[in-house]
């Protein structure tokens, strides 16, 4: 595995793999690598010649009260999970390196940001934007991997390639689980062994929503309210939001139709925890 730590370095290094005719796939992360991560790895090592992973803490998608400093970081543990997971080129920048200045333009994303996360993190995917235009005219992939986990975040991007015109192929990739059904996340770190144990009725609260509407339920308030009321039953977690949404559009729904999300936020004590489930429905 080759690492790359200089911006330039890495678009120079890009610009030679494309002359030589391979193709590149890319999976952006924040580090802290988990079987997730190395999922969109694999998909992208069977679909392309070269696979880069970029690993950067982006400050700019970090809210003023947000774990930016306390997000959990071990370069080293990255190194051998992304080497041994078949990464090409790792790719680790320096803040200095990606924001050397600050910038004279600022990204804002004008729709689907004012639902699920978006709506209490102002900015965020703002800074999303921000990081993806950059790190796509440094590694200018032909492929893109994300996680449907953040299923928002997907639709942001889906957006993004299509406004930008960049010449890129969005891949979703399943949500990669533990057996008990929770998602896969950097952050269950900081799950107590209770919450731990209560997290994975966040997924199962979902399946209860999704059993519903295949039965017939097509009023999304009920849909809602089927979710949470299992979620406040079986956990302790706050929930920041629960919503039923149109996708990728995230748009409100007077009745089921059509391909829909239920997503979900839920707060344990230091760790906010996202997950969702899709659904094809009549329209």
């Amino acid at each position: 595995m080759e690492i790359i730590t200089s911006t330039k370095a890495m678009q120079e290094r890009a610009i030679e793999l494309k002359k030589q005719g391979h193709s590149i796939g890319f999976t952006p992360t924040m580090g802290f690598l988990h079987e997730g991560h190395l999922k969109l790895v694999k998909h992208s090592s069977q679909q392309n010649d070269i696979t880069v992973m970029s690993i950067f803490v982006n400050p700019l998608q970090f809210g003023p009260n947000e774990d930016f400093d306390a997000y959990p970081r071990d370069v080293e543990r990255d190194k051998k999970l992304a080497d041994n997971a078949g990464v090409s080129i790792l790719f680790l920048p320096e803040r200095s390196d990606m924001y050397p200045n600050e910038p004279s333009f600022e990204i804002n994303v004008a729709k689907r940001t004012d639902v699920l996360c978006g709506r209490s993190r102002p900015g965020h995917f703002n800074g999303v934007a921000t990081i993806l235009i950059k790190l796509f005219n440094i590694i200018m992939p032909e492929k893109v991997y994300f996680g449907m986990k953040d299923a928002q975040q997907v639709a942001v991007v889906d957006s993004l390639i299509k406004d930008f015109n960049f010449p890129i192929h969005l891949i979703p990739v399943e949500t990669e689980r533990e057996e008990d059904g929770l998602a896969r996340s950097s952050r269950n770190v900081y799950l107590s062994d209770e919450e731990r144990n209560q997290a994975p009725h966040l997924y199962k609260g979902l399946q209860k929503g999704a059993e519903a509407i295949r039965n017939g339920e097509i009023n999304p308030a009920t849909v809602i309210h089927i979710v949470e009321e299992y979620i406040k039953t079986n956990t302790n977690g706050k929930i920041d939001y629960i919503e039923l949404l149109s996708f990728p559009d995230l748009e409100a729904l007077n009745k089921v139709h059509g391909k829909i999300i239920i997503a979900l936020a839920v707060k344990f004590s230091k760790a906010r925890l996202i997950d969702n489930i899709i659904l094809e429905t009549q329209s």
